[in-house]
């Protein structure tokens, strides 16, 4: 087993502890949080009493003019801007997460976003007309701000090197099943009577920000506080935004940057915050594309689990390749079926639409196994300890900025370019295949002490960072 042996002869990551465990989980429900949030708004939008409340005109578009195109009845920036706001109010939340949690630690962003999501989701809740409904949003989109930025990052500290990736999952698991339980509960508050079962679905969000706020203990931090402290590196380090920027840091600068705008480029935003729209514009009713969505997600977060349990023995790149080539193949498939199937007027059968189906779970088991979970894990484990905070502030900023630039515009994006949306998502994953393939090194089993080595033995990486001589860093293996 590798140990990492700091300067004073403290032992780090030299094995698991059920505290260190119980950490992990718990910091992973603020994946739970991101997953409901992803999911629910996708599913109230989808509902006739909510879009006649709140966006009449799509509403009317939807039941009333059979003249508009299939693809153009929800296209609407305000409606779009329902979903959206969540992620540029996250993303500038993530810049300011960064100080506080490089200042105050991991656990204090945490619980800022435990307070930020309670406060959204009662607004939501509670909403008589679209600002409330907005506003909500945004609180929750700064609670997301705090916690995406922080959770993977404390998670990676703590946990085993040869046991990282399956711990780190467990904050992609938790997106996932909260995606899942968003859709369940969108499902069941549908047939509610009266209309207002919409209400439930936005205020459940209290749910897991309070399991957030509330379940830290002392003793997580204090374990915490001892490798923060072993690493103070970190806490000198001045302008760490400029040090990010030399170029011994180029290879992990670019990853922050690319990794997670290409998970949002792969379309799973599309099916996330969409999937009920989308199985309503093939010809499917509102309880049976909510519960499509349900399929989905439970497919999704399946794979997500084998992701967890074979990524630390099979490593990263495979699961890479092998999601890739899913993706692309039902992206390209789905694009062709409802450009010949569809048309602007028609609907698909039941047996056609169902095929879709089909392809779309295909589709998510490929995200789940590999920029699902990957997305978050990689970014997370690649910084040096005095760049990291930055790093992955970086990395959330861009995750948020390429999630309110696809939610903002999909609906414009399908209207226009109807099925060959998939094609276009599908183009992408073609690319950033390609571009892990080449670019991005094996990262399983390395202590993120000496992580920078693999950057150095890199066919590419190491042109840049150039061949420098190991200094006395107490590394021992």
């Amino acid at each position: 087993m590798v140990s990492v042996v700091s300067r004073d002869g403290g032992q780090y990551n030299g094995r698991i502890t059920l505290l260190v465990v119980l950490s992990c989980v718990m910091a992973a429900s603020a994946g739970l949080i991101f997953g409901y949030d992803l999911g629910v708004s996708g599913g109230v939008t989808s509902m006739d009493p909510f879009l006649e409340k709140f966006f009449p005109d799509v509403y009317q578009r939807m039941k009333g003019n059979k003249k508009i195109s299939n693809y153009c009845k929800f296209d609407s920036q305000v409606l779009t801007l329902f979903t959206s706001s969540l992620y540029i109010a996250g993303l500038i939340a993530s810049i300011f997460a960064s100080p506080v949690t490089r200042v105050f630690g991991r656990k204090a962003s945490m619980l800022v976003a435990g307070l930020a999501v309670l406060i959204g989701s009662a607004l939501g809740g509670a909403a008589s007309n679209l600002y409330m409904l907005v506003f909500g949003r945004v609180f929750l989109g700064i609670g997301l701000g705090f916690g995406n930025q922080s959770v993977p990052l404390y998670i990676s500290e703590m946990a085993l090197p040869k046991h990282r990736g399956a711990m780190n999952i467990v904050f992609e698991i938790g997106i996932g099943i909260g995606v899942l339980i968003a859709n369940i509960i969108n499902f069941g508050t549908e047939k509610i009577e009266g209309g207002w079962g919409w209400r439930i679905s936005l205020s459940l969000a209290a749910v897991p920000a309070s399991i957030l706020t509330l379940g830290g203990t002392n003793d997580v931090q204090a374990e915490l506080d001892d490798l923060i402290k072993a690493s103070s590196i970190s806490k000198t380090t001045k302008h760490p935004l400029k040090k990010i920027l030399q170029r011994n840091y180029r290879p992990q600068l670019v990853m922050a940057a690319f990794i997670p705008a290409f998970v949002q480029l792969t379309g799973i935003n599309v099916i996330t915050f969409y999937a009920p729209i989308l199985f309503r514009t093939i010809g499917l009713h509102e309880s049976s594309s909510l519960l499509s969505a349900v399929v989905i997600r439970l497919v999704s977060t399946s794979c997500i689990f084998i992701s967890m349990f074979v990524v630390d023995k099979h490593g990263r790149s495979v699961l890479f390749m092998i999601g890739g080539i899913l993706m692309l193949a039902t992206q390209v498939t789905i694009g062709g079926l409802m450009t010949a199937l569809l048309g602007d007027h028609g609907a698909l059968s039941k047996l056609s639409a169902y095929l879709i189906l089909v392809l779309i779970c295909i589709y998510v088991s490929g995200f789940g196994l590999s920029w699902g979970p990957l997305g978050w894990l990689v970014p997370s484990e690649i910084y040096p300890l005095e760049v990291r905070s930055t790093g992955q502030s970086i990395t959330v900023s861009v995750s948020f900025f390429f999630c309110f630039l696809v939610g903002q515009t999909f609906l414009a994006m399908l209207c226009h370019m109807k099925s060959g949306i998939f094609f276009f998502f599908g183009g992408w994953v073609a690319v950033m295949t390609i571009y892990v393939y080449f670019l991005l090194p094996e990262t399983k089993n390395v202590p993120i002490e000496q992580m920078e080595k693999v950057w150095r033995e890199h066919w590419f990486w190491k042109r840049i960072v150039g061949h420098q001589v190991d200094d006395e860093k107490g590394f021992t293996s």
